[in-house]
């Protein structure tokens, strides 16, 4: 049992069962025994690995991508550059480096990561050599037109779980059970912020909520509307939260979300329905990250990259290019959703 498990059963003995977005912030983000606040997870060392970590052409694309929209919009100086949860850096160090080319672009740029991990700060001011600013969170991002990325951020934000019963709604909630984590449910209560979901679920049916994540789409989008720019929202969902989808990862395996808090990443599939109408401005159509990526035009950049190459690096430079695209690897499981002003134009990639 690792320390937060005991800490969580000392908990909810003393107050009772938590909910599934308590029991999630203190797994991830618990000052001394959270999973992310206490080491880099990232890589074959850590539990996962994301997409700019398997490949430089991930950022690249996005990069370019971005450059194209912020040129489509007027080139806008100053600007915020800005990336939520950047891991190690490597995404935006990729960015910068696609984008040197593009004139006036890193002149304009003001680059703000929203990091709340001590120790990925650190480890972002180590990739990262141009001037970086640091925010905990993404209501102190600056008041003026905005490039934005959100890559896997999204899925590690706390939700609530909710079961449909015959008049109502039970929430799932963590309780204890023979001195271990276990889950339970609460008390049929009307939910008024599911009302509209009653249409498309059954009895017994989950739907997840996270407000967290309503509210930072929220001031991304509110930053667009009033000053202009766009947002590429890139992770594993769907358009509508339907079903339980809380997953932990441990060693690059599926493990027991209870098992061992603190020591495993804990994530939910986002809801890319619930981002766009907080963000209340115009967005693209929901995306294949494959289509996304074969829009851009990874498959020409893979063989230009690749004629330089031989051997394993030549092989390993071809699964990385299959594993960002394929339908049965993250082109399908990945999506992405673009955010920019009512009556613009989505960035390339994306389609409305």
């Amino acid at each position: 049992m690792s320390d937060l498990a005991q800490h969580l059963l000392a908990r909810i003995e003393a107050h009772g069962p938590m909910t599934v977005a308590d029991f999630m912030s203190e797994a991830l983000m618990h000052p001394t025994m959270g999973y992310y606040t206490t080491r880099d997870p990232l890589g074959t060392e850590g539990d996962f690995t994301t997409a700019p970590e398997i490949s430089q052409m991930f950022g690249e694309l996005v990069g370019l991508a971005l450059a194209q929209a912020w040129l489509d919009q007027g080139a806008p100086a100053p600007f915020t550059l800005a990336e939520l949860g950047p891991g190690r850096g490597t995404l935006m160090a990729d960015i910068l480096r696609a984008t040197r080319a593009v004139p006036g672009f890193h002149t304009a740029a003001q680059i703000h990561l929203v990091e709340a991990s001590a120790t990925l700060r650190a480890k972002q001011r180590e990739t990262i050599t141009a001037e970086i600013i640091h925010h905990g969170t993404v209501d102190t991002l600056p008041q003026q037109p905005i490039f934005l990325v959100a890559n896997e951020f999204f899925d590690a934000l706390p939700i609530r779980q909710f079961q449909r019963g015959p008049t109502g709604w039970h929430e799932r909630l963590i309780a204890m059970r023979d001195g271990a984590l276990t889950f339970a449910f609460g008390p049929e209560l009307p939910q008024p912020q599911l009302e509209h979901r009653l249409a498309d679920t059954t009895q017994d049916m989950i739907v997840e909520t996270c407000a967290p994540a309503f509210s930072v789409a929220n001031e991304i989008g509110t930053r667009i509307r009033d000053h202009g720019g766009t947002a590429l929202l890139i992770d594993y969902g769907d358009w509508r939260s339907k079903g339980d989808t809380l997953q932990a990862l441990q060693n690059h395996e599926y493990a027991n979300p209870l098992a061992t808090p603190g020591e495993a990443d804990i994530t939910a599939h986002v809801d890319f329905e619930a981002l766009a109408q907080a963000a209340s401005c115009a967005h693209s159509k929901l995306t294949p990250q494959g289509v996304f990526l074969e829009q851009l035009g990874i498959t020409p950049r893979a063989q230009a990259l690749a004629s330089r190459l031989t051997g394993d690096a030549l092989q390993s430079h071809i699964a990385a290019h299959r594993r960002l695209t394929h339908p049965e690897e993250m082109g399908n499981l990945f999506k992405v959703l673009a955010l920019f002003p009512e009556n613009g134009t989505p960035p390339p990639g994306c389609t409305i």
